[in-house]
């Protein structure tokens, strides 16, 4: 089970198959199922090679990927808040000054219920899993993100796959230098959090209403 054949075969099912057949007509109870089943054998692969283990990294490197991540969210913050204000100002941080309420669940819920679950599939599971069957590491981290932007295909919109790439890449890349789970999906949370809360949660299909 640990073959490079059955890991790509595995990588192929899980990660392209999945997510593509998403865009067909069938049950809704199926694809969750299916989903579920996916998610029970990841965690089930992550606990039996004790992955869940993690330390903490060092303070220095706490220190680095904060400083970053500042430094990212300061673009992205710039970068989104011109992109609303001229495509749909009326949009710009209205959830959060209009609907308190909502835009805090939408936060809670988005922290542990969606980028908690992905960080574990698409960066803790990912890179231990498959780490060895690409030679260059530039290579993991484009895969990665390529695959991870496939996995909202479903959600049928440009925008989505555009940004989820980009994402995939910050994310990817925090990953497999700092191997922190709860680093990357800090970094996650804050980057998706910031964009519902300045007025794209309609452009990135969250609740609004």
């Amino acid at each position: 089970m640990n073959s490079s054949i059955y890991k790509g075969v595995e990588l192929f099912l899980f990660f392209v198959c999945l997510p593509v057949s998403f865009l067909l007509s069938y049950p809704s109870i199926l694809k969750v199922g299916f989903t579920l089943i996916g998610f029970v054998y990841i965690v089930f692969c992550l606990i039996k090679n004790k992955t869940f283990n993690r330390k903490i990294p060092k303070i220095r490197l706490r220190t680095i990927f904060w400083k970053e991540t500042a430094i990212k969210l300061v673009v992205i913050a710039i970068i989104t808040t011109l992109y609303v204000s001229f495509i749909a100002p009326e949009k710009l941080f209205a959830v959060m000054l209009e609907k308190p309420r909502l835009w805090g669940l939408i936060l809670l819920v988005y922290t542990f219920l969606s980028v908690w679950p992905q960080e574990l599939i698409y960066r803790t599971f990912f890179f231990e899993r498959y780490a060895g069957l690409f030679t260059k590491q530039w290579m993991l981290i484009f895969i990665n993100a390529i695959l991870f932007s496939l996995a909202h295909i479903f959600l049928r919109s440009a925008l989505v796959q555009l940004l989820t790439f980009v994402g995939g890449i910050l994310f990817a890349y925090t990953f497999q230098k700092t191997k922190s789970t709860l680093l990357v999906s800090i970094e996650h949370a804050i980057y998706g959090n910031w964009l519902f809360t300045v007025g794209m949660g309609g452009m990135l299909a969250f609740p609004e209403a």
